[in-house]
Order: structure tokens, then C-alpha cells, then sequence
């Protein structure tokens, strides 16, 4: 049925959505972002589920966008630029809005878009040694539609400064500005993650449904005036020449010509 994701649902209703491009570092595609999106949407209306953990396969959690897709949007028209923007939005609202508990499950890097599949999550275990960032002002980018997931998770003080700077951090720092949960070994990840698990299990689905629906009410919505800024502000920076520079530079394995 997928191509880039696998789903599967064990006996007690905990089912795991996995990012299966691991050659590729689980970057978004336009194919995977598409299942991504209807995965979610199966996942939502099956009262069978309980939890969903999202995890990874490889190396990598998700190394954000993938930058071949980024480049067809840079190169495409408007409608072409709008829509690959759009869909990245939609599968960020559908992760973000799941009616069932997200636990991540991050057993690797992740950076840029791999940080707003992190934050859409209503919690996230990591191991240690794992290195993350927002890293899309090297590419001449801006993190557009993953910034009202990562700001809502991180807060305004750590966002000015991983936005801005494309830094890169390891576990303990993710953990301390509420990215991760919980941080853990190698070896005791599967453990953690479980633990995480356990106690949705023990309430009532329905409940825990309307408490995820309470907590949006009570923050600051994430609504259709904020996916369409977002889309735009995605779009302008296809647009800007700085992000041709930049993926061209990455994609060629040379500095752009800004580095000084």
C-alpha cells in the first residue's frame, strides 16, 4: 500500500508508523509526504489504534526535506511551488491534530523538517549521541512550515536562536528545551519508548482524545490564517535566489557564496 512509510498495529492497539527511505536519511518527499498524510488519516479513524509511535528506520530519524524535491519546487511554476508547499503543511496539520497519542521514537539525527515530524508528536524519546538542527538557513531556506510546531515546543527564546543560526545540537540540549522528553541509551530506547507508551493504554481512548482537543483549544491555534502565511513564506524563499545558491552549493558539496 506504501512505498515510503510501513504501518503496522500489534494486539494491544499500539500501532508504529515508520519513515522507511533509510538511504536517504527518511527525508520528505513528495511520495512520502503524501503517505504520510494518508497514513495519518487511517490511523485517526481506526478505534482499533491507541497509540501511534512514530519512528525511523536507518540511521537517521529525518534529515528533513528531501533536497531534489526541494529543487523541483525551486525550478517549477507557481502552482507547482504552492502545492508541494500546501502538502507539507497538510501532512504536518494531520500528524499535529492525530486523535491519538504520538510518541516519537528518534534513533537519530533529524534536522529541519525532521525537527517539525519531532514536534507534531506529543512526546518524544531520544538516544544519546543523537544530533539535530534547524539548518535550513544554510540552504538559504527558513523553517516556514514547521514554525508553529517547533515554536509551540521549544519556545520563542530557543527558536530565535536555532532559526537563525542553523546550529547544531546534540540530545541533552533537545531535552532541556523540551524537543525531546526523555533522553536514553542505545540499548534502553525500545525500553523507554515502551514505558512512554504504557499508561495511554490504561485510559480511556476517547478521553485522552478530547484531552489532546483541550490542550489545542487552550494554546495558540494553529488554524488556516497560520498554515497560509507559512505556505507563503515557504514559497517567497523558493523564490529567492539565496535558495537556489544554496541547495545548488549542498548538491554540489561546495561552501555558497555567502560562507565567509
Amino acid at each position: 500500500m506504501f512505498e515510503t512509510i510501513l504501518l503496522s498495529t500489534d494486539a494491544r492497539g499500539v500501532a508504529t508508523l515508520l519513515l522507511n527511505r533509510p538511504d536517504k536519511h527518511n527525508t520528505l518527499s513528495a511520495q512520502m509526504i503524501a503517505e504520510l498524510t494518508e497514513a495519518a488519516a487511517l490511523l485517526g479513524a481506526d478505534e482499533a489504534v491507541r497509540v501511534v509511535v512514530l519512528a525511523a528506520a536507518g540511521e537517521s530519524f529525518c534529515a528533513g526535506g528531501d533536497l531534489t524535491w526541494m529543487k523541483a519546487q525551486i525550478e517549477g511554476g507557481e502552482a507547482a511551488r504552492r502545492a508541494g508547499a500546501m502538502a507539507l503543511a497538510r501532512m504536518l496539520q494531520a500528524l499535529n491534530t492525530l486523535p491519538k497519542p504520538l510518541i516519537g521514537r528518534v534513533q537519530g539525527q533529524a534536522y529541519g523538517g525532521g525537527l517539525g515530524m519531532m514536534s507534531v508528536c506529543d512526546a518524544c524519546i531520544g538516544v544519546e549521541g543523537a544530533r539535530f538542527g534547524l539548518t535550513e538557513t544554510k540552504l538559504g531556506l527558513i523553517p516556514a512550515t514547521i514554525s508553529p510546531y517547533v515554536v509551540a515546543r521549544i519556545g520563542a527564546a530557543a527558536a530565535r536562536r536555532h532559526f537563525l543560526s542553523a546550529r547544531l545540537f546534540g540530545a541533552e540540549e533537545a531535552h532541556r528545551i523540551g524537543l525531546l522528553a526523555q533522553v536514553a541509551a542505545p540499548g534502553d530506547l525500545d525500553a523507554a519508548v515502551a514505558a512512554e507508551v504504557a499508561p495511554f493504554l490504561a485510559c480511556a481512548p476517547r478521553a485522552v482524545a478530547a484531552s489532546k482537543q483541550l490542550v489545542a483549544r487552550l494554546t495558540p491555534p494553529i488554524d488556516e490564517a497560520v498554515i497560509a502565511a507559512t505556505v507563503d513564506l515557504l514559497i517567497a524563499r523558493w523564490e529567492d535566489p539565496e535558495a537556489a545558491e544554496g541547495i545548488a552549493a549542498f548538491l554540489g558539496k561546495r561552501k555558497p557564496d555567502w560562507v565567509r
